[in-house]
């Protein structure tokens, strides 16, 4: 919902379910001057499940600062409840680094939407092992960077992108970034990495989904962001879309109708990272969208 981005917060919780625990929440938030406008909640079982909670709410009536309301939540509600927590402040606004190889659909939706503030983000630069788009990313005024990725060349490759990253990303989107990253990179991101993958996972896993489907001949196709973990297409899914196919489609309509697919699948994805509306239940995610 986000009324007001610049003076909403948002809380993030994940606990053992047990009665009180909403009621914990809003009472703190109340007493500290909070304006509750958004709350979803979700129980895996309701006897000894997990519970999930989303929730916002408006800060210009706190009394206390960002830092000790984050602080007095912890000591007051989050150790009572044995909660894995997390507060976010809306107007300090997250660092996207965008990854690309050639392919164009992915890096410049999300380059459209936030220019025209649709995503509420920092993109501090666009990474690719290509130079082909550079033109295309400088012209929305953001940097890009090429980095040569081959076989031979990824640890070295590897070690510059976490050195343009270090002090400019919050998380990474691979926007058809076309080269598998080793488990030590994304170590250094723990689901803080979205990928977009052309096709309806766990089917066609790898290379080349769209020629797998069509020699499988298919009846939908699909798009699937997800983030990425060290073993290949198997992360936590965030996000997923399909369209029916006819057999008369050639592959290359079949691409053409992914494109579509991918472009906003991958743009939900990353707008429900960024409002923080994204929880993990083991290999799974609940996603208060």
């Amino acid at each position: 919902m986000t009324i007001q981005p610049e003076t909403t917060a948002r809380l993030l919780i994940t606990c053992p379910d047990r009665p009180g625990i909403v009621s914990a929440v809003t009472t703190f938030l109340y007493h500290h001057g909070a304006n509750v406008t958004e709350l979803d909640q979700h129980s895996s079982d309701a006897h000894g499940g997990r519970f999930f909670l989303r929730l916002e709410f408006q800060t210009p009536a706190l009394d206390l600062s960002s830092e000790a309301m984050s602080r007095a939540f912890g000591e007051v509600v989050g150790e009572r409840f044995a909660m894995d927590w997390r507060m976010n402040f809306a107007a300090n606004r997250p660092r996207m680094v965008l990854l690309v190889s050639k392919h164009d659909h992915a890096l410049l939706e999300l380059l459209w939407r936030w220019s025209r503030g649709e995503l509420r983000v920092d993109i501090p630069l666009v990474i690719s092992n290509h130079p082909d788009l550079r033109g295309a990313v400088e012209g929305f005024g953001v940097r890009f960077e090429h980095v040569p990725f081959t076989q031979d060349t990824q640890v070295a490759a590897e070690a510059r992108i976490l050195e343009l990253c270090r002090d400019s990303a919050d998380f990474l989107v691979l926007a058809r970034f076309m080269r598998i990253l080793s488990p030590d990179l994304v170590a250094q991101y723990p689901h803080r990495i979205i990928n977009i993958h052309h096709s309806f996972l766990p089917a066609f896993v790898g290379a080349d989904p769209y020629q797998q489907a069509y020699v499988k001949g298919v009846k939908i196709i699909g798009a699937t962001a997800h983030y990425v973990t060290a073993e290949l297409d198997q992360g936590p899914i965030i996000e997923q879309d399909v369209a029916r196919v006819s057999h008369r489609m050639s592959i290359e309509e079949l691409k053409r109708l992914g494109r579509d697919l991918e472009r906003q699948v991958l743009a939900r994805a990353v707008r429900w990272q960024v409002e923080d509306r994204i929880l993990l239940d083991g290999s799974k995610t609940v996603v208060f969208s």
